[in-house]
């Protein structure tokens, strides 16, 4: 079992050189906004209202007090526990005692049937916290206000960002405490379910992964434009997620791996190949006979080339290769097959392993994260709570954004618009992204040639297909600079909103993988962040603003 999706490499400059670009644009839209909206209100003193308040909030955050938002940090934990919210628990301990009676036997396969358990661990703690969190956030200020229990707090010597800062690490220790209960339960409750001989299963495998590059049937590994084939033959699969490659001909997939320490491998230098390959058979055959695949180690800059014996592929299985274990020696196959060592074909830390069909008129599936240079294996519970710790975060944006929303909102209203935000971010990021790169999220390799709304109403009447140029006229220049816009736009909005999707790493742990520091905690710790600061300050402001007596 593998991977559906590409783990995607995190650059921290870049990163933060877009997030940079991204409040930059942000603060200036909306500080142009604010003045414009002022002088329409107030005339020509509206703008140096605004700047009276940008001023003013400076110094409240400069003066800033710990011990304040302390206090009302803890006045909020005690509001939401005497709200009913651990009643949560009892929803949890009922989905917990019944699930055993329908989850036992699913499956025969031992390895499924402990993806099974643990994927549905995490989405239960994930699809229970996120609503507390949810509800208690959007609902806290506005009931509040509602019940003027707030006035109290405001006449106090306490700043509007103190009293937003207090309630958000109020309502996060809150939700942080049920989310730890429920995390320790639901890896003991793993634990208990599962028979002896499946336990050995809760692994956390560390894999290595390569770039992948693809070479065609007559040996060519270009196409007629001279760029490198980054995709084989498409045998009909829906999402193109996997290329595949046919058997007994030159075609093969070459990955390419760097940055290679041997004295990581297993015993200090086992090298182990781990694979998930699909079969496509073009007849039926002896459909008990898996189909063959052979891997060749080359070193291009020696120019040397080890083929390993051949294996079959079981699909759905963790096809493990152990070089060492299956090839007593090496030999390389460009020098009259002489013995060689593994070290003098991984040199300076790359390799590259070219994987070939043997099978004739079959044809074998394979995608980046299907082969990877397996490590030792580290802990199960440690990689379990790594996804507990992403949840946690995922929550913490919940409560911060639900908040913000209740700082201008009533209720309901700040239920809704939190809960939408959430929903985009879950479903429809990764489309939006699509749209705006005109590349496959999953896939970066995969490129979608769309066009935009008013291309599209043009092109659909007179049945014309995105690969069709318009001819450049004044109408067709007006109707790509419309689209431009709406791209624009929509790149805007695909920032403002979260991606939630990349918080879910239940896919890394219920498949047996550790979840990755730097694709997965990294990126999402400082998106957190990212995030949460500037809807902090804009929670301040709207509170700021707000008229306390209007309910």
């Amino acid at each position: 079992m593998s991977l559906t999706f590409f783990p995607k490499p995190f650059d921290l400059g870049a990163d933060l050189r877009h997030w940079a670009i991204v409040m930059v644009v942000i603060v200036v839209v909306s500080f142009l906004t604010a003045i414009v909206t002022s002088i329409l209100a107030l005339g020509f003193a509206g703008p140096l209202q605004v700047l009276a308040h940008m001023i003013e909030g400076f110094k409240d955050l400069l003066g800033t007090s710990p011990r304040r938002c302390l206090a009302l940090t803890q006045l909020t934990f005690r509001e939401a526990l005497r709200r009913k919210t651990l009643w949560v628990f009892a929803v949890f301990a009922l989905l917990f005692l019944f699930a055993g009676w329908f989850m036992s036997d699913v499956t025969a396969d031992s390895q499924l049937q402990v993806k099974n358990y643990v994927s549905f661990v995490l989405r239960t703690i994930s699809w229970l916290i996120l609503p507390v969190a949810l509800l208690l956030a959007c609902w806290g200020l506005p009931e509040d206000i509602k019940a003027r229990s707030l006035h109290t707090v405001v006449t106090k010597p306490v700043r509007r960002h103190e009293i937003v800062i207090g309630r958000i690490l109020g309502y996060s220790a809150i939700a942080g405490l049920v989310l730890a209960v429920m995390s320790v339960i639901g890896i003991l409750w793993i634990n208990r379910q599962l028979p002896d001989d499946m336990r050995s299963q809760l692994i956390a495998r560390v894999p290595v992964y390569g770039d992948i590059r693809f070479v065609d049937n007559d040996g060519n590994d270009k196409d007629n434009q001279g760029n490198v084939l980054t995709a084989g033959i498409n045998v009909g699969d829906e999402d193109m997620f996997r290329s595949f490659i046919e058997g007994n001909t030159k075609a093969s997939a070459i990955w390419e791996f760097s940055k290679l320490e041997p004295k990581r491998f297993d015993d200090g230098g086992r090298l182990k190949f781990e694979s998930s390959f699909q079969s496509f058979r073009t007849y039926k055959g002896n459909i008990e006979r898996q189909l063959m695949c052979q891997y060749t180690l080359v070193n291009p800059a020696k120019k040397i080339r080890v083929q390993l014996k051949p294996f079959e592929v079981h699909e759905f299985r963790r096809n493990v290769y152990d070089v060492a274990e299956q090839n007593k020696t090496l030999e390389d196959v460009n020098h009259n097959n002489e013995p060689v060592d593994l070290s003098a074909v991984i040199e300076e830390g790359t390799l590259q392993v070219e994987v070939r069909c043997l099978s004739s008129a079959q044809f074998l599936g394979m995608a980046r994260p299907d082969l990877f240079i397996r490590l030792p294996d580290h802990s199960f519970a440690v990689s379990y709570f790594k996804s507990i710790v992403n949840i946690g975060l995922m929550m913490v944006m919940v409560v911060v954004l639900g908040v913000m929303s209740g700082c201008f909102a009533k209720g309901p209203v700040a239920t809704m618009l939190t809960a939408f935000v959430i929903l985009v971010g879950l479903t429809a990021h990764d489309f939006m992204k699509t749209l705006v790169t005109g590349k496959v999220a999953y896939n970066p390799t995969i490129t979608v040639q769309g066009t935009g709304v008013m291309d599209s109403l043009y092109r659909i009447p007179k049945h014309m297909t995105p690969g069709v140029e318009l001819d450049d006229s004044f109408g067709v220049r007006m109707m790509k600079t419309f689209d431009n816009i709406e791209l624009n736009g929509l790149w805007a909005i695909q920032h403002v909103i979260p991606d939630f999707a990349s918080y879910d790493t239940s896919e890394y742990v219920a498949n047996a993988f550790d979840v990755p520091w730097a694709a997965a905690m990294l990126p999402n710790l400082l998106a957190t962040l990212g995030y949460c600061f500037p809807w902090i300050i804009v929670g301040y402001f709207s509170l700021r603003l707000r008229e306390l007596e209007a309910k």
